[in-house]
């Protein structure tokens, strides 16, 4: 962007300052780790950190995770909820986080009829799922979901949703180079991103979250901006950097990520769309995880008719890619690192 516009990028470790995939700690010093799985990187990092309790659970939901590769669509739940269960432990023994035991998610089943609408999950008080939610915070007080719109609420299974209920407003828009620019008259300093192709229209800005508004003093280009602002003072590197992280813990509430070889990045919608869930993808995921889980162990028949439904390829396409996405998004939470597929992958 030109100087001229009154505004300017942010290098930090010579490179532009941009969003984190990690919420509460992320570590914008550091360069992205390539791997191929995050499972051994963390391994290893908890190991040098002298973290072993979460070093356990870790490895317990490795193991958990490979069971789930080798069931089918039916079984998998299961397993796959005992990876985020334990992977979720690891992370707040690793922060020094206390809770109980519970899992602090529940799940029940209303009406006669095979629907997603019908299964309902509800956030606890007190339990794994809970602390959680307020680690990254957000609130736990009973809340309850339908199953249907916690699944609207994921990125990475909502092509498969939109077609799955094509009446269904799209909630995610994509958005290209996300960065964080500073005025050139004062030290304030904003969040802004471009949108492209079908979404470059008034229409998308429109439905955009309270506190983002096009970028007004660009025409040829369609930028967004979050209003909201934060001082960043070069001469106070490591305070502005502080303040940073606080402003973007506040952004990733509205911005999601799809895990692959290169950064897909949205922003959710806002607005009263009906069955918007303003959580992250990671609590969103468990507990939907959890109520696929509960059906697969106790009702495994009733899971079963969801998959001869019209929504099967949907709860496929979830069950197939949640773990992957999970757990790159918990590893980011763990260690604050920034984990990429390498380019040979």
């Amino acid at each position: 962007m030109e100087l001229k516009l009154g505004f300017r990028d942010i290098s930090h470790k010579n490179k532009n300052l941009t969003i984190h995939k990690a919420v509460s700690e992320p570590h914008f010093n550091e360069k992205t780790v390539l791997v191929t799985s995050t499972w051994d990187y963390v391994d290893l990092w908890l190991k040098r950190a002298g973290k072993h309790d979460a070093r356990f659970f870790w490895n317990q939901a490795h193991s958990f995770y490979d069971a789930t590769q080798l069931l089918p669509k039916t079984s998998a739940p299961l397993t796959a909820y005992y990876c985020f269960l334990n992977a979720t432990k690891a992370l707040l023994l690793t922060k020094g986080l206390q809770f109980s035991d519970q899992h602090g998610v529940s799940g029940f089943t209303i009406g006669g009829q095979t629907s997603l609408s019908n299964e309902k999950v509800k956030f606890k008080a007190g339990g794994i799922l809970p602390a959680l939610c307020n680690h990254l915070g957000e609130p736990a007080n009973g809340e309850i979901y339908t199953l249907k719109d916690l699944l609207y609420n994921l990125p990475n299974i909502h092509r498969a949703f939109d077609l799955t209920y094509s009446a269904d407003t799209e909630l995610f828009i994509p958005i290209s180079n996300p960065k964080i620019v500073r005025s050139q008259t004062t030290h304030e300093s904003w969040f802004c991103a471009e949108l492209t192709d079908k979404f470059a229209n008034q229409h998308s800005i429109n439905k955009l979250p309270n506190g983002f508004e096009r970028e007004g003093s660009i025409s040829d280009k369609w930028i967004i901006r979050a209003s909201n602002r934060f001082d960043w003072r070069p001469q106070q590197r490591p305070a502005s950097l502080q303040r940073y992280k606080n402003y973007h813990k506040g952004l990733r509430k509205h911005l999601y990520y799809i895990n692959g070889a290169s950064r897909l990045w949205y922003i959710k919608r806002g607005g009263n769309t009906p069955g918007i869930v303003p959580r992250s993808s990671m609590t969103i995921t468990f507990a939907a995880m959890h109520k696929l889980s509960e059906m697969s162990r106790y009702t495994p028949d009733k899971l079963s008719k969801h998959f001869d439904c019209q929504h099967n390829w949907l709860l496929s396409e979830f069950v197939s890619s949640a773990t992957a996405q999970f757990i790159d998004e918990i590893s980011s939470e763990l260690t604050g690192h920034e984990f990429m597929l390498p380019g040979r992958n």
